[in-house]
């Protein structure tokens, strides 16, 4: 089905959906099963309670779908060189579309999918992180996001956010989330996806010129030789926080960070993905320690400038802040559009993008009320989710 002629929100709800919905016994996700797989999920937030969910995806399908996504992300590189034109003739018309937070609010992933147009092989979806916690419908979100990935590998991309972790996904409310969904199941569903978000890669580079990444930059770690190892062979990673001491890293030190952690460091020698996932643009210069969020750093225009003059790129598109984070950050642009420019430099743009319209929808706390999202739910500003809060490439 194109996406011209893919049906309304309100058509897909209105009639029963395919349940339950089981693995294919090729182990072969086609289009016909996302459809299907899309409108079981849309119609079940609508009208089923959470723990209903399992009757709409029995767990034997989540676990399959999951661990088929997780194989695929775990053999991706820390940072992806996704090239939109391979397999196309020269001339030929293909689009790139970057999302940045979703944070479980499914309604507006599908009407993005509608509006931006579905992934296909001419045009390549990057995912820059956060599709769990605060929304109501994180489980649900990274599914369909999963199963998309599954099925188009190399149009469809996810790179990991601050939330894909264990710390954030036990306050914020994902884990929590899954335990009311599958009940007695839970913790195994939990275990599976914090498996995933360990295999999400961190970054892309895009046609050779657009860096993408959930946080942003992030510092080199150098090798110094360690007290500890006095006598011996070998040489010891230490890191300083100090700002006189910070200097900023290169994709070579991304391409070797061990990513496969449930909760990025902030000490010690692995500290390039929290870099990555927390890190801050900043309008002073220079690199410097993220003392507010106690984990990344804090990066200025000519860090934006040296980093894209180093690789001839000529954009940074990040995600991590939303419109409630700017309202604090009186240095730096509101993000009421979905996106903004927060360095203009010679070398080109860095942009933060947020693609969660009316964030948070239901509550700032850790989870949601059930009866307060049906209530709300015919409230939902559909339209609000605009071209603004997509990139398109």
């Amino acid at each position: 089905m194109s996406p011209e002629n893919s049906p309304p929100a309100a058509e897909s709800v209105s009639s029963h959906p395919k349940i339950p919905i089981s693995w294919p016994p090729d182990g072969s996700l086609t289009r016909e099963w996302i459809d299907d797989l899309t409108a079981a999920l849309e119609w079940s937030s609508r009208n089923l309670h959470p723990s209903e969910l399992p009757n709409v995806l029995p767990f034997d399908a989540l676990h399959r779908l999951v661990l088929t996504a997780s194989n695929i992300l775990h053999q991706e590189p820390n940072c992806i060189q996704i090239n939109p034109f391979a397999g196309h003739e020269v001339g030929s018309e293909v689009r790139v579309v970057v999302v940045g937070d979703v944070h479980g609010q499914l309604h507006d992933v599908l009407f993005l999918l509608r509006d931006a147009g579905f992934p296909s092989e001419n045009c390549t979806f990057v995912f820059n992180g956060d599709y769990v916690d605060r929304g109501a419908w994180g489980l649900e979100t990274f599914l369909l996001l999963l199963a998309w990935k599954v099925f188009l590998p190399n149009r469809v991309f996810l790179l990991r956010g601050n939330h894909e972790s264990k710390y954030c996904t036990s306050v914020y409310g994902f884990e929590k989330e899954v335990m009311t969904k599958f009940g007695n199941q839970g913790q195994q569903v939990y275990r599976k996806c914090l498996r995933c978000f360990e295999g999400l890669p961190l970054a892309t580079i895009i046609a050779n010129c657009v860096y993408t990444a959930h946080g942003g930059l992030f510092r080199t770690v150098p090798v110094i030789p360690s007290k500890r190892l006095k006598g011996k062979k070998g040489r010891k990673m230490k890191s300083s926080t100090g700002s006189s001491s910070l200097k900023l890293g290169s994709l070579e030190e991304l391409s070797r960070a061990r990513r496969t952690v449930l909760d990025p460091p902030w000490e010690g020698s692995n500290l390039i993905p929290g870099d990555v996932l927390w890190s801050d643009p900043s309008s002073s210069m220079g690199l410097s320690p993220n003392e507010e969020r106690g984990i990344g750093l804090l990066w200025g225009p000519d860090c934006s400038e040296n980093f894209l003059s180093k690789y001839q790129l000529k954009l940074i598109i990040r995600s991590h802040e939303g419109p409630d984070a700017r309202d604090k950050r009186h240095d730096m642009k509101g993000i009421q559009d979905g996106y903004t420019i927060d360095h203009e430099v010679d070398s080109g743009k860095l942009i933060t993008l947020f693609s969660a319209p009316d964030y948070p929808q239901f509550q700032v706390n850790a989870y949601y009320d059930f009866k307060e999202v049906i209530d709300s739910d015919e409230e939902l500003d559909l339209e609000s989710m605009d071209h603004s809060s997509v990139a398109s490439i």
